[in-house]
């Protein structure tokens, strides 16, 4: 491929990708503006940094690090608890400033999102790039966040504009300029390629994403699987990746995990924690009609030690009351008394369509029958009067400590601060303000 072989249209398609700059620390920023400029992360109740400012990068802090070690490399640093339904109030904004710009907009994440912006260049009067900016501005302009956005022909080459120059960046990448984008970018770098693909594709001489792009097409179909041919196609400027504007629908598999301090040995109020995963994510799986044939089970120690096991159950599920026994079993071969936990996790996975769930011989047809109306009946109440409204016994320990106590457990704002109209188990989806820049 060589600049000549690239020299396709410049703009069959126009695909931009929105990738807000350090969304969290962003937002908190943004709400408090005598934030901005300084080092800021979230994540005081978890202990570990779950998102941090750029000034806070720039000393040196890292999305992982302990909160001890990150003092230790910025006594300055401002620590908050993480307050992750105001951060999607902001990501409901900004995915609506989108959708003013083009119907068709894809939310990839909680801060990033793809929009199709092919064809609208009469209609707002200027190219794509002036589109684009002025998307960035007026995202910046009414939410006070700043983001980074990638321009290209495919999504993959949309995805690596978008970080060519964060924060604030504006990278606009044409048919006829890819090379230029492609050819000092390490392959690892691509959107979807991993370590090991990079590892071996390193072994044929290919390490940036240029002499990916180039490699024969023949190499690539006898060496690489389906995804990778694909990336290969959307480097080379021809799109495969269509812009998902409908909702997920469907899921391989449902995880819900919960991080709590201070860590606890008390086994019944991990077993709480873990039986409160598992209601959440049945829940999820109900709402989208599919029924799990494994339960993985996971226990998280105060060290970040991880233990799991994994069960296949007799028959698929999405009802929490089929599944404690598994839950408890998975528990105990787990638990152990003298280890400290901090968080817990279920997946539900083997996921199938609830209407192909197949019934044995050895089956309580009228059970089953009876479960599920009873779960249709809890599932119309908490859609009424809210998510817990009726719940198992089992999660009710978790009631005995808040989720986050002690000197780590600031409680958000927007916990505190209920609007009209609100309850603390009810909350309504209403957007933040314009705070200004």
């Amino acid at each position: 491929m060589d600049n000549q072989s690239i020299m396709i249209h410049s703009w069959p398609r126009a695909v931009l990708h929105l990738d807000a700059d350090a969304f969290f620390a962003s937002c908190e920023q943004a709400l408090h503006p005598e934030l901005r400029g300084k080092p800021v992360v979230t994540g005081k109740e978890r202990g570990i940094v779950a998102a941090a400012s750029y000034e806070a990068k720039a000393r040196g802090v890292k999305r992982g690090m302990s909160l001890y070690e990150v003092r230790r490399v910025c006594p300055e640093i401002i620590v908050l608890p993480s307050d992750y339904e105001t951060y999607s109030l902001f990501s409901l904004r900004m995915f609506g400033i989108l959708r003013r710009f083009s119907p068709d907009v894809e939310e990839y994440s909680i801060d990033e999102a793809f929009v199709d912006l092919t064809g609208l260049r009469r209609h707002f009067h200027g190219s794509y790039e002036t589109i684009a900016r002025t998307i960035q501005e007026t995202v910046e302009s009414e939410l006070g966040l700043t983001v980074s956005i990638g321009l290209s022909i495919t999504k993959v080459l949309a995805k690596i504009g978008s970080r060519h120059a964060k924060p604030r960046g504006l990278t606009v990448i044409p048919g006829r300029d890819i090379h230029r984008y492609l050819q000092d970018l390490p392959v690892d770098k691509i959107w979807g390629i991993g370590p090991n693909t990079a590892a071996f594709l390193r072994k044929f001489g290919v390490a940036t994403a240029l002499q990916f792009a180039r490699k024969d097409e023949r190499f690539i179909a006898s060496h690489l699987s389906k995804p990778y041919r694909e990336i290969w196609h959307e480097l080379n400027g021809r799109s495969v990746y269509p812009v998902v504007t409908d909702a997920k629908t469907s899921y391989q598999s449902i995880s819900k995990a919960k991080t709590f301090t201070p860590p606890s040995r008390d086994a019944t109020f991990v077993f709480a924690q873990l039986a409160k995963n598992l209601e959440n994510a049945c829940i999820k799986a109900r709402r989208y009609h599919i029924a799990a044939t494994r339960l993985i089970v996971f226990l998280r120690t105060q060290e970040f030690r991880n233990t799991g096991v994994e069960i296949t159950l007799s028959r698929p599920t999405s009802y929490p009351a089929d599944l404690f026994r598994a839950l408890r079993e998975g528990f105990q071969y787990l638990y152990e008394p003298r280890s400290s936990y901090r968080q817990t996790g279920v997946v539900l996975a083997g996921l199938v369509p609830e209407r192909e769930t197949q019934y044995t011989l050895f089956d309580d047809h009228a059970k089953i029958d009876k479960m599920s109306r009873i779960y249709r009946a809890i599932d119309t109440l908490s859609e009424k009067f809210g998510k817990y409204m009726v719940h198992h016994a089992a999660s009710l320990p978790t009631k005995r400590q808040a989720q986050h106590e002690g000197e780590r457990g600031d409680i958000p704002a927007r916990t505190e601060d209920l609007f009209k109209g609100e309850n603390r188990r009810q909350r309504l989806g209403i957007p933040v303000l314009n705070i200004g820049v």
